[in-house]
């Protein structure tokens, strides 16, 4: 009887361990909002499901909403069924749910904070033991100084024996005063060491994945210079509109939602030196240093380095829809960016000269974020006959969303007697190489916050230096009243953009 080969085992899956996480109690303010429904309470419960989650773990909502611990409980039984990226267990919830209670009241109402902290001391006297504690502020930003001054007064802050940390969702801030402001309201009750704030790119298993490509692989690190590259292409694009976010959208706009944050946090792990240790403070050094080497616009620089648009009325999701001015609640008179294109250049001796130039829009063509290093043109080609196809440059793209992966363009010989050339493609997706989903980014940054690991995490001076950069064109656009640039929804953008690009340049089809 011939006897059945047991399975290979994946290779790419080993060293995949569960670090240990010490017992934590975990508080969201604004637990039955948006953030809360669609991304924090189903990564939590995946997290469960994993078996990654502390052995002992609570979790309490805190919001305005007057409903007793039973409700909410079954809400976010609802909402973690809805919106997981797996199926549900039902043991695996009912089990993560026993330990979840409910505060109702305002954010600026000190009867919350005596509820907190009853609530969290009789956690820790019913296990036996002191939890650490964990504040998401899933809140809108006007509470975050608000709720971090309520912690500090009702102590909080500080807990002798265990660890406090407080996550604080973006944005933060909306201009580089407000910044300043918020770092110094938050840094006088915490020390930087708690602060966690968060930026949901960083968690995406691709961006992390730039560190590894560049620094684990001999092949890269050699070229990831001036002298090989030629250009640098960062894209977020997304074929949705405003939708019902018209409130937040146009007081904010392209550059403030995506540019200042995540893009800015992409491109300095794709330009910072490698550190000495992979540890949190030592990758952050790394990276304020790729921002401090990008010079900060004057207001007269910016309509050269800097073009913004909105998306008039046209084809996307397969129907006709709106332009910007008007979607609902839109005023229709409003200059608000919904795409946003620059130019940067990081001034340093690894990529003087390099320019790197960053896109976001809403209603483009198809939804990816993706970053396209572009290497120089090889100098000569002494074979290039009759059947080959423009030889293009080698390109390195890094794909985020919606496929995450990476793939390396090269140029190949067609089969056949004549030496005709074009191009090909090596690719890796995570799925295939790893045979499983990819964690959402949230799974991984509520884990770090749990285990005290804040390198995907942005620190205080980074949040100052980005702001630094964007603050002048921020500046520039609203004492310049328009006209603004229009673009078609379902198009590339507006065509404004290639003014932008350095000679022989061109950006790739979204």
């Amino acid at each position: 009887m011939q006897s059945v080969a047991a399975p290979a085992e994946n290779p790419l899956i080993e060293g995949l361990e569960r670090l240990p996480v010490h017992p934590t109690t975990l508080t969201i303010f604004g637990g039955t909002g948006d953030l809360a429904q669609r991304k924090l309470l189903p990564a939590i419960y995946n997290l469960a499901h994993e078996g990654a989650l502390p052995e002992r773990f609570n979790l309490i909502g805190v919001s305005r909403s007057d409903k007793p611990h039973e409700d909410f409980q079954a809400e976010a039984t609802e909402w973690i069924e809805r919106f997981s990226r797996r199926k549900v267990d039902p043991k695996v919830l009912a089990k993560l749910m026993e330990n979840v209670r409910y505060i109702p009241g305002t954010f600026d109402d000190p009867g919350v904070f005596e509820a907190l902290e009853e609530t969290l001391d009789a956690f820790d006297r019913d296990a036996g033991i002191v939890f650490n504690r964990v504040f998401y502020l899933s809140t809108a930003p006007a509470y975050f100084p608000v709720i971090v001054k309520q912690l500090g007064e009702r102590g909080l802050d500080h807990r002798e024996g265990v660890d406090v940390r407080v996550v604080i969702e973006k944005p933060f801030g909306t201009n580089l005063q407000e910044a300043l402001d918020l770092n110094r309201d938050v840094l006088k009750v915490l020390d930087e060491s708690q602060v966690y704030r968060i930026d949901h790119y960083l968690g995406k298993e691709t961006v992390q994945n730039m560190l590894a490509f560049r620094f684990a692989n001999g092949l890269f690190e050699p070229i990831w210079n001036r002298n090989f590259i030629d250009y640098v292409e960062i894209t977020a694009a997304e074929d949705l509109g405003i939708g019902s976010r018209a409130g937040y959208y146009d007081s904010s706009g392209a550059l403030r939602d995506l540019v200042q944050n995540h893009m800015l946090q992409l491109l300095t792990l794709l330009c910072m030196e490698p550190p000495v240790h992979f540890s949190a403070d030592q990758v952050r050094d790394e990276k304020v240093k790729v921002l401090h080497a990008i010079p900060a616009p004057t207001l007269e620089q910016v309509p050269d380095m800097a073009v913004r648009a909105q998306y008039q009325a046209g084809h996307a999701e397969g129907q006709e829809v709106p332009g910007y001015l008007s979607e609902k609640d839109v005023p229709a008179d409003s200059i608000t960016p919904s795409f946003a294109a620059l130019r940067l250049e990081v001034d340093n001796w690894r990529w003087a000269g390099v320019p790197i130039y960053m896109r976001t829009g809403k209603r483009l063509a198809r939804k990816v974020t993706e970053i396209a290093v572009t290497l120089k043109p090889v100098p000569h080609l002494a074979f290039v006959q009759d059947g080959s196809t423009t030889i293009q440059p080698n390109q390195l793209i890094l794909t985020m969303q919606p496929n995450e992966g990476v793939s390396l363009s090269l140029a190949a010989k067609i089969p056949g007697t004549r030496m005709s050339i074009r191009p090909v493609k090596m690719e890796f997706l995570y799925g295939t190489a790893f045979m499983s989903e990819s964690p959402e980014a949230y799974e991984r940054l509520i884990m770090d916050a749990m285990r005290g690991d804040a390198t995907l995490f942005t620190r205080d001076d980074e949040v100052e230096a980005q702001w630094r950069i964007c603050d002048p064109i921020v500046r520039a656009w609203e004492q310049t009243p328009g006209p603004v640039a229009q673009y078609e929804a379902g198009s590339q953008g507006p065509e404004e953009a290639a003014g932008l690009l350095r000679g022989g340049h061109r950006w790739r089809a979204i």
